[in-house]
């Protein structure tokens, strides 16, 4: 009977693991059973022969055997803090819009990027105040994720010194914490996979699928001491403020979409940031603070709705008119009508 018990537990754990697919660097790879590429053997490209690089700007090959392409792409590892739907620095945003814009909130409350009637997205801030200044320098420490009935989060945890050969990045899902293994095409999603997050690189940078609705790019970085100096933070010697650099691909979202970064998808949103400023600062932290990374309860986060999935489609903004297949090359298009 305990021989039995044994084999038992041991299927349990290898039915767990198979979930996770872990690798080091590879060049081809054959897609599982399982997969919508079932079988298919897809090899890199000439342009990025490889999943991993050296050079940190370099492109890899990124192979989705869930993509009905069944193709491997070359696309950047890390955000591209240039390009529409990034969030990076002291938090500075590329809306939908393609207008730069500052949102500085404030220090360990969250705020709002994105409301919809099925989607939240929520990002906590941190921040430090130097003597003698009268706001704190923040960033975007994590992030949370309403959909339908889940609730997912990632998080950069702090760190004195930053290690390049240390993962900072922590997951959540529904409330418990969730592991996803380090290396590159290390994979998990939810149990009806509408949520998924991929490892593209084997420490600190992920994607995040929530399916037909978002992909986002994420990657731990640090306030280097060059940053430190240019800008004058004077940082203590004990956190190096790690947090989050992301850029978003948003599709199928809804006339009435809310939120600091959201609204600038709007049709008929008037981007309120001044044209030729150097840094164009925009407030709203009355109107998109929520009371926890995991909340929808912000001023005007009214469309959201928990557990309810969008009905119809007279709402929806269309995005048929470009290409939406460029950002997961890495390139950040928009796909906006």
């Amino acid at each position: 009977m305990e021989i039995t018990k044994s084999s038992s537990i041991l299927i349990i754990l290898l039915m767990f693991v198979s979930g996770l697919i872990q690798a080091k660097a590879y060049y081809s790879y054959q897609c599982p059973k399982q997969s919508r590429c079932s079988g298919k053997y897809i090899s890199c490209p000439y342009e990025c022969p490889s999943s991993e690089s050296s050079d940190p700007k370099a492109k890899v090959c990124h192979i989705d055997c869930d993509k009905p392409i069944c193709k491997a792409v070359c696309r950047r590892r890390k955000p591209n803090c240039n390009a529409p739907g990034s969030g990076c620095y002291d938090p500075r945003f590329i809306g939908g819009d393609g207008r730069v814009f500052y949102f500085h909130g404030k220090s360990n409350e969250n705020f709002a990027l994105v409301s919809d009637s099925d989607l939240q997205i929520n990002a906590h801030f941190i921040g430090h105040r130097p003597a003698g200044r009268s706001r704190h320098y923040t960033w975007i420490q994590a992030l949370g994720i309403l959909f339908h009935s889940q609730s997912f989060s990632v998080e950069a945890t702090r760190s004195v010194q930053w290690n390049d050969d240390v993962d900072l990045l922590k997951f959540t899902y529904n409330g418990n914490d969730l592991a996803v293994p380090e290396g590159a095409l290390s994979s998990w999603k939810s149990p009806e996979g509408e949520i998924r997050v991929e490892r593209i690189a084997r420490k600190n940078s992920v994607m995040v699928t929530v399916r037909e609705v978002a992909e986002i790019l994420v990657s731990v970085v640090p306030v280097t001491k060059e940053d430190d100096r240019i800008h004058n933070y004077q940082l203590p010697n004990d956190d190096c403020f790690a947090h989050l650099e992301v850029q978003f691909r948003l599709v199928k979202l809804s006339g009435e979409v809310e939120g600091v970064l959201g609204r600038t998808y709007r049709p008929d949103f008037e981007n309120p940031a001044k044209v030729g400023v150097a840094m164009p600062v925009v407030g709203g932290e009355d109107k998109y603070k929520t009371s926890s990374l995991l909340a929808a309860d912000c001023a005007s986060c009214g469309t959201f709705s928990q557990g309810k999935e969008r009905s119809g489609s007279s709402r929806m903004v269309q995005y048929g008119t470009l290409d939406c297949t460029k950002f997961s090359s890495g390139l950040g298009i928009v796909c906006k009508k």
